[in-house]
C-alpha cells in the first residue's frame, strides 16, 4: 500500500503536467526525476513518468512503468496512457481495448476519443474514425480540431506542387525513386523497425540512402518515399497549413534518401 502524496507533492505533479502540456519536455523530465528521487516509487508518479516517456518517444519504457501504476488515483488516465503507448508500439488492438476502458470510466474524455479515431483510421474503419474525431472535437474543439477535409485529388495536387518546388538537382535524384501516397502506413512498414515506428508518422523513406551506394553496386530495388495522407490531414487545419506540412515532410524524407545531415540539407536547399 502506498502513502498518499502530500499537498506539496501534488502541487509539483500539477506543475510537471503543465510543463508537459506546454511543451517544456526537458523541464518536465527534470521535475519528475527529482520528485521520484525524493519520494520514491508511487503509482501516480509512475503515471506521470510514463506520460513524459511517451512524449520523449520511449513507448516501451512507458508500458513498463505503467505495469506498477494500476493503483493510481486516476484509472481513466492510466488506461489512456497505456493505450497511447501501445498504439505507438503498433499494438493496435490492445490499445483500442485500453482506450475503450478509459471511456468506460470517464465517458467525456476527449483524449480517448481522439486516440480511438486514430486507431480506427489505422484499421481502415473510416466511419468509426470520423465518429470518434467528432466526439473529441465536441468535447474540446480547441484541443482536438477535426482533420482538414480535402479530397484525394486535391491532396495529390499539393504533393505535385511540393515536388516542383524542390531544387532541380534534388528532382533529378528522384527520377527513379517511387513516391507513394498512402492513406495510412502499413503495419509491416512500422514493425520492420525496432522499436516500431508510431502509426501516426507523416512520411517515411524505405531503402538505402544514396550515400550508401556506389557505382560498383549491383542493381537492386530502389528505395521508396511514402507520404501518409490521413496523418497529414489530421495535423492540419487548412489548405495552407497542409501544403506547408506536405512540403516539410517531403523534404525531410528526401533528406533521408540523400543521406544528408542538417548542414547538407541547407546546402541542397532543403532546410
Amino acid at each position: 500500500m502506498y502513502e498518499t502524496l502530500t499537498d506539496q507533492e501534488w502541487d509539483e505533479v500539477d506543475r510537471i503536467w503543465e510543463q508537459l502540456e506546454g511543451g517544456d519536455l526537458e523541464e518536465a523530465r527534470t521535475g519528475i526525476d527529482e520528485l521520484l528521487g525524493r519520494r520514491g516509487p508511487h503509482p501516480d508518479l509512475r503515471v506521470l513518468d510514463a506520460a513524459v516517456a511517451i512524449e520523449e518517444g520511449h513507448a516501451e519504457r512507458a508500458v513498463r512503468l505503467l505495469r506498477e501504476a494500476e493503483a493510481s488515483a486516476d484509472p481513466a488516465l492510466f488506461f489512456q496512457l497505456r493505450a497511447l503507448a501501445r498504439f505507438n508500439l503498433v499494438e493496435v488492438e490492445t490499445a483500442r481495448s485500453d482506450a475503450e476502458q478509459a471511456l468506460t470510466i470517464r465517458p467525456q474524455m476527449p483524449e480517448a476519443h481522439a486516440l480511438l479515431s486514430r486507431i480506427a483510421d489505422f484499421l481502415g474503419d473510416s466511419e468509426r474514425a470520423r465518429e470518434h474525431a467528432e466526439l473529441a472535437n465536441d468535447l474540446d474543439p480547441e484541443g482536438f480540431p477535426l482533420p482538414f477535409d480535402v479530397d484525394d485529388e486535391a491532396f495529390d495536387r499539393l504533393v505535385e506542387e511540393s515536388l516542383r518546388e524542390l531544387p532541380t538537382r534534388v528532382r533529378e535524384q528522384l527520377d527513379e525513386i517511387p513516391l507513394v501516397v498512402d492513406p495510412m502506413p502499413a503495419r509491416e512498414l512500422l514493425i520492420a523497425e525496432q522499436p516500431p515506428l508510431p502509426p501516426d508518422i507523416l512520411g517515411l523513406f524505405v531503402g538505402r540512402h544514396l550515400l550508401d551506394r556506389s557505382h560498383g553496386d549491383l542493381p537492386d530495388t530502389p528505395g521508396t518515399i511514402h507520404l501518409f495522407r490521413h496523418n497529414l490531414r489530421r495535423v492540419c487545419h487548412d489548405r495552407e497549413e497542409l501544403a506547408r506540412e506536405v512540403r516539410i515532410t517531403l523534404q525531410h524524407e528526401v533528406g533521408h534518401l540523400l543521406g544528408l545531415d542538417e548542414d547538407d540539407l541547407e546546402a541542397w536547399g532543403l532546410a
